[in-house]
């Protein structure tokens, strides 16, 4: 008889290599699949899937990227005429740290056995520690501390 059981690490590597931990517009599509099922709600006005997609919009040109970044996951909305993403009212407003590195971070914090450092994120998500502390701090706070959520969300034995 085969066994069939997948182990920890398998499990973590086959979720990691998901297209929404790797690609910006898919971690953008996955979230607001999560956030917004009945489609966009604006964060301004309220109103709920009257918002159109924004496509090839540009932040202002930096030294660090003369063209600017595109910022993906733009709506506006047509009552208000305000834009608006996903991150707006989530712990990921105002961060500069892309949607698919939270994402990342959330699946290693929550899967982990034991606490994830700052020095580790850094190191497994390629961004400065300074960040990574920030993004482990961010998540914890919005992380519920009852024990029978960690319970419920435990990996397999192999």
């Amino acid at each position: 008889m085969e066994n069939t059981s997948i182990n920890e690490k398998d499990f973590t590597m086959s979720q990691l290599n998901a297209k929404y931990m790797q690609d910006e517009n898919a971690a953008f599509s996955y979230l607001e699949d999560i956030i917004w099922p009945s489609g966009p709600v604006c964060p301004n006005c309220g109103v709920t899937d009257n918002a159109y997609a924004l496509q090839g919009v540009r932040t202002k040109p930096s030294k660090k990227c003369p063209e600017g970044k595109i910022r993906h996951g733009l709506k506006k909305c047509r009552d208000c005429g305000k834009q608006f993403t996903v991150r707006i009212g989530t712990m990921f407003e105002s961060s500069h740290i892309e949607l698919h590195l939270w994402l990342r971070a959330i699946f290693l914090l929550c899967t982990s056995n034991r606490k994830i450092s700052a020095v580790q994120l850094h190191q497994k998500l390629g961004i400065t520690v300074k960040s990574a502390w920030l993004l482990g701090r961010r998540i914890r706070k919005a992380m519920p501390n009852d024990s029978t959520i960690s319970k419920k969300t435990k990996l397999p034995e192999p």
